[in-house]
């Protein structure tokens, strides 16, 4: 009892119960599950019965690119659900009129963002590994190990935290739920769709003149490769297929022991790390604003004071 009271507080344990009690959330999480198991068996009945008429049998080739296309499905799943789950934890409370009464609590101002995101993600997490038995189908089949499907686990909780925290800062800034929602996708879209756009816009561009440059010594890369670091899709190849990173680089004049300045998950890592920091910053800092002005107000006040005082003098 002691232990939980230590690990949960009353914000959390309240947005457990308003979570995971609700009929709606019991309905969430069948319609996600059957979508990706329809995805699953669609995968399955085109490789079997309309690619070779059912003359060959589902292989270790065929349960990979399988994995595959449930990893990438799973991804644009999550990035559609976390922004929904995450975009009105604030500005939904201020709509309802009861934010100023959770800030009169004992809570500090990062528990209350914390709790409201980890609750938030924790339905999201429940749904990702209630989705483990879909995967368990590769399994049967071969070309996938554990360690990659730990991996991409770990990359899609990265991910939720991501676009999780852009939600709740957005849904501190704006007042308004609808608008916080409307941002947060937007931003999402940008992430995924905007850089890899980019990418491909860049590297048309940088082709052209690349490999007609005259060869020197030593190994030589491109700068676009940085770019389709910032896209979770490229992140997420890079974690299927080490040598992609490789290739998105323009890597020239390299052996077989060459690699890449920095494999892409590790750059979307390492970037993406800092935007989930300073989202939470913000968001801290921006949700007692009454209590910020008043301290500007305060030092203002002190200040004119003393400005006064020393007039008199």
């Amino acid at each position: 009892m002691n232990l939980s009271r230590k690990w949960i507080n009353p914000v959390l344990d309240k947005e457990f119960r308003l979570r995971m009690r609700t009929p709606r959330s019991a309905i969430s999480l069948l319609a996600y599950i059957l979508v990706l198991g329809l995805i699953a068996l669609g995968f399955i009945y085109i490789t079997l019965y309309l690619d070779n008429q059912g003359n060959q049998s589902f292989n270790s080739g065929a349960g990979r690119m399988m994995f595959y296309v449930l990893s990438f499905a799973q991804l644009v799943l999550i990035a559609f659900m976390a922004p929904a789950l995450t975009a009105g934890v604030i500005s939904g409370e201020r709509e309802k009129q009861t934010l100023s009464m959770l800030l009169t609590t004992q809570q500090s101002s990062s528990t209350i963002i914390l709790s409201k995101l980890f609750s938030s993600l924790s339905f999201m997490t429940l749904i990702i590994v209630a989705t483990l038995p879909i995967y368990s189908i590769v399994f049967l089949y071969g070309g996938i190990s554990l360690k990659q499907l730990i991996f991409i686990f770990l990359f899609y909780l990265f991910v939720m935290l991501l676009l999780g925290s852009l939600g709740v800062l957005f849904s501190t800034i704006f007042k308004r739920t609808m608008v916080s929602v409307i941002v947060t996708y937007g931003v999402g879209l940008c992430i995924f769709l905007l850089t890899g756009l980019l990418y491909l816009f860049v590297m048309s561009i940088v082709q052209r003149n690349y490999y007609s440059m005259p060869s020197t010594t030593g190994t030589t890369y491109s700068f676009v490769g940085y770019i389709l670091g910032l896209n979770p899709a490229g992140a997420l190849i890079s974690l299927f297929e080490p040598s992609f990173s490789k290739s998105a680089f323009l890597l020239r004049n390299g052996n077989l022991n060459s690699d890449a300045p920095i494999q892409l998950w590790q750059e979307f890592v390492l970037v993406y790390s800092v935007v989930i920091i300073g989202a939470l910053w913000i968001s801290i800092r921006r949700i007692r604003p009454v209590a910020r002005r008043k301290n500007n107000h305060s030092k203002s006040k002190n200040s004119s004071v003393e400005t006064s005082v020393s007039d008199h003098s």
